[in-house]
């Protein structure tokens, strides 16, 4: 087949960069970016690129959709049919290294999976699920990790009081992070984690912004003291029980783990706003919680943190690159063409989702999320993230902790706060680094 699919006008190839590449970027793409966040959040963003994507698959038809860009390869996938081949058929022919990915993560990471190619990527991938447990729904740490959960939790509670905010939780979701993944020695070394911050502003950039070599190996030196201790009970224990084949760089996975869980507690606060105004959700979630004892699976929040991904994607385009010509419906794209997923659109596609802008956590119990390839809140296929079953245990245990002596209402945004209790389609961004709370006690 020697034709191409149909490739985007001018004008629209236009309308796709400005209403949703550029705000994408702009929010951060593995840094957010807080005011213009909030911005997003005011004016919603995300509602005005869903329609626009609705508009060019009915004009497009379900091929991806080649974008008018010069000296590059762009496609938009458009059918959710396609974004299953595209993330199934991972890291051949299409891979997740893609160029902007590769500029990106670079800055702090230049040995993770998520930038390799070629031979080195399986023995990667391979020591990232085998230290991260991938297919285990409870991790070896998970005791230490509820620990380190309930009780930076206890003390957040004690220390805000009747008000919880964003820059609180944010301080406690750090000290969790880094006594799961580090141990509890590194608790307090706010310097690791607020190097990899800088490093993660500077890969906003890609390859527009030079590298800091010098803080990167700041950052590399003081992570290297603390995996080198190898607490038990934590991911660094972890790393150093793991069989690494030549060319892993053990060390250099675990920026990545770090860097996922800054979405983690996004999402976890996202979480608490949506039980925070719906009150049949959050009375399901409060059982639970009061049932658990020590590290557990607890089915309904995790379904309830899967929930908030799907509504606010933290992963917002998912990219890969084709490693060879690709055959469509209409006609062959060429080798290097990046795809681009756009999640928002397939999350919240009114058109094959009866339940795609309210919040409905029993989708993901009772398999109707799993039976849409498009839904995907941790990727899909070979290049899914292999710490899912991790972040869900510390967004829900902690979601847990929260919940089992203390009630919650949403303050601020104020805006925000009365949409996502009235009923109507729950906005298309929220922004977490605005969300206010009033904690009581029952």
């Amino acid at each position: 087949m020697s034709s191409t699919p149909r490739p985007a006008t001018r004008t629209d190839t236009a309308r796709v960069l400005g209403q949703v590449v550029l705000p994408t970027l702009a929010g951060g793409v593995l840094k957010r970016r807080p005011k213009v966040m909030a911005l997003a959040g005011r004016l919603r963003l995300d509602r005005p690129a869903v329609r626009l994507l609705r508009r060019l698959r009915s004009r497009y038809g379900p091929d991806p959709v080649p974008l008018r860009i010069p000296r590059r390869s762009f496609a938009l996938v458009l059918d959710a049919g396609d974004v299953e081949r595209v993330l199934d058929r991972t890291p051949a022919p299409f891979a997740p290294a893609t160029r902007e990915k590769s500029a990106a993560l670079s800055h702090f990471q230049p040995h993770a999976v998520l930038t390799t190619r070629g031979s080195e990527r399986r023995p990667r991938r391979r020591f990232n699920e085998d230290a991260l447990e991938w297919n285990h729904p409870l991790h070896a740490v998970a005791g230490a990790a509820d620990t380190a959960v309930r009780e930076e939790t206890a003390r957040l509670l004690a220390e805000t009081g009747d008000r919880l905010d964003w820059p609180a939780f944010n301080r406690a979701w750090w000290r969790i992070v880094r006594r799961i993944v580090l141990g509890d020695g590194a608790r307090d070394d706010d310097e690791v984690t607020d190097a990899l911050a800088t490093l993660r502003y500077h890969g906003n950039w890609a390859y527009l912004r030079p590298k800091d070599r010098g803080l990167r190996e700041r950052f590399r030196r003081t992570l290297a003291r603390h995996l080198d201790r190898a607490e038990r009970g934590s991911l660094a224990g972890a790393v150093a029980d793991t069989p690494a084949e030549p060319g892993v760089d053990p060390y250099g996975q675990v920026p990545h783990w770090l860097f996922a869980f800054d979405a983690v507690g996004m999402v976890t606060l996202r979480t608490l706003a949506l039980l925070a105004t719906h009150p049949v959700q959050a009375a399901s979630a409060r059982a639970e919680a009061g049932d658990a004892m020590g590290p557990s699976q607890l089915p309904y929040l995790r379904a309830c943190v899967l929930e908030s991904v799907r509504l606010w994607p933290t992963t917002p385009i998912v990219l890969r690159e084709s490693t060879e010509t690709t055959e469509w419906r209409t006609g062959n794209l060429p080798p290097e063409t990046t795809f681009v997923v756009f999640s928002p659109f397939f999350h919240r596609d009114r058109e094959r989702l009866p339940f795609a802008d309210r919040f409905d956590p029993d989708v993901w119990l009772d398999g109707r999320a799993q039976q849409d390839p498009a839904l995907v809140p941790f990727s899909e296929g070979p290049g899914e993230c292999p710490g899912q079953n991790l972040a869900l245990f510390t967004a829900s245990t902690m979601l847990a902790a929260l919940l089992a002596d203390r009630d919650y209402r949403l303050l601020a945004p104020r805006t925000t706060a009365r949409r996502l209790g009235s009923g109507r389609r729950l906005p298309a961004t929220l922004d977490n680094f605005g969300l206010r709370f009033a904690v009581t006690k029952p």
